[in-house]
């Protein structure tokens, strides 16, 4: 007689577990841990849009709305996306989160076979979604400056290569690519004839001035950044994925968008219509409300935790200092993997995350920062004390 197991796709047995849920079904049977380890913002849904939320539940606002999303939404997201870019930016999709956006995408462009080229370390989607299309994942290591190198990712440049995703700022190390590299990375694609998909989650989150290191030497600018610098700036052939979970702490109501071209948005709303049908109704009417509520004193209070973070734990272990997200990178101790490292954290009761769950190496481990200043504080120096 059959098992279960028999009848699991070997679809399904090629995808890990997430070693992220991992964490968290451990953090739920531990006695109040100092948690680094989710990437959840530890501020609330703005009152405005929780309103909005409510409202749009009792007004009725709970049947499945167009596949691509409700009118007043993408049409306010197009105006103000086409005002941030200087020119129209197309149609918008509203998806089921950004993590909706990226398997859609993904379904639309990957054929099997097909190469996606992204960086180590990454986002921990890419690689499974990947596997779920029958793509194969091309990664390149960007250790020890996790550094958008041109030259590096040329070289695994073939002709079953059809993509290249971009994620600045960056899921795990906090890196945001700069001007330079943005444009060494469009000019790869648009030689090869690549679609970019940029995951701009994060795109809030900025913290620096920009500074960056060029092969012509250094320019330097003293304003911060205050927009992301995205390739949709330069190249056409780019794909833009961003949402409402990290900016305004929706994680749990579901509702990202994609933004690029015409063709490729067409086929992902038309996957929607057979996998999510649409993002949830009643908070599509709260995303819309979301998008006026300034959110700038939650981003000035992140770069104060990655301040405080960094400060703290440059101390005693090896750091490339993030630029935006919450997230923060270190190196383990020496002679010691991160997961051996993760290990000894969590037995003193804080909960971090391995880097393997993010990488192809075993000796970097992340830190959200995403908590409050004294149990951050708290955490650090029980990691300095493990050195």
């Amino acid at each position: 007689m059959e098992t279960p197991r028999t009848f699991i796709s070997q679809r399904a047995h090629n995808v890990d577990a997430s070693g992220i849920r991992k964490v968290f079904d451990l953090a739920a049977k531990m006695k109040n841990p100092i948690n680094l380890s989710i990437g959840l913002p530890d501020f609330d849904v703005p009152e405005i849009a929780k309103q909005a939320a409510a409202g749009a539940i009792n007004a009725g606002h709970n049947r499945y709305t167009q596949t691509q999303g409700i009118a007043p939404l993408r049409q306010r997201l197009r105006a103000d996306l086409s005002n941030e870019f200087s020119r129209d930016v197309g149609e918008v999709l509203i998806t089921s989160g950004v993590s909706g956006a990226l398997l859609l995408a993904i379904l639309a462009v990957v054929d099997p076979g097909d190469e996606v080229i992204f960086l180590d370390p990454y986002f921990v989607m890419y690689k499974h979604l990947l596997t779920m299309a029958g793509g194969k994942s091309v990664i390149v290591d960007s250790y020890p400056d996790f550094r958008f190198d041109p030259d590096r990712v040329e070289k695994v440049i073939t002709p079953r290569t059809k993509m290249l995703i971009l994620n600045s700022p960056s899921n795990p190390t906090g890196i945001v690519m700069s001007e330079p590299e943005i444009r060494s990375a469009v000019d790869l694609a648009r030689k090869h004839n690549l679609l970019i998909l940029s995951d701009e989650i994060y795109e809030p989150f900025l913290y620096e001035s920009g500074k960056w290191k060029v092969e012509s030497g250094e320019t330097t600018s003293s304003s911060p950044l205050t927009t992301l610098y995205s390739p949709l700036s330069l190249y056409e052939n780019t794909l833009v994925v961003r949402g409402f979970s990290k900016s305004h702490a929706m994680t749990g109501w579901r509702v990202g968008y994609a933004f690029g071209p015409a063709e490729v948005v067409a086929q992902m709303t038309k996957l929607q219509q057979y996998t999510f049908v649409c993002a949830p109704s009643p908070f599509q009417e709260a995303a819309l409300a979301a998008l006026d509520v300034d959110m700038s004193a939650h981003v000035a209070d992140y770069r104060r935790k990655r301040d405080i973070a960094y400060s703290m734990l440059s101390a005693k272990f090896e750091i490339e200092k993030p630029g935006g997200a919450f997230y923060i990178f270190p190196k383990a101790p020496a002679r010691m993997t991160a997961s051996a490292f993760v290990e000894r954290a969590i037995a003193a009761n804080v909960l971090i995350i391995p880097g393997n769950v993010f990488s192809e190496r075993d000796t970097h481990f992340r830190i959200s920062y995403a908590t409050s200043d004294d149990t951050l504080r708290r955490g650090c120096e029980i990691l300095l004390s493990l050195v």
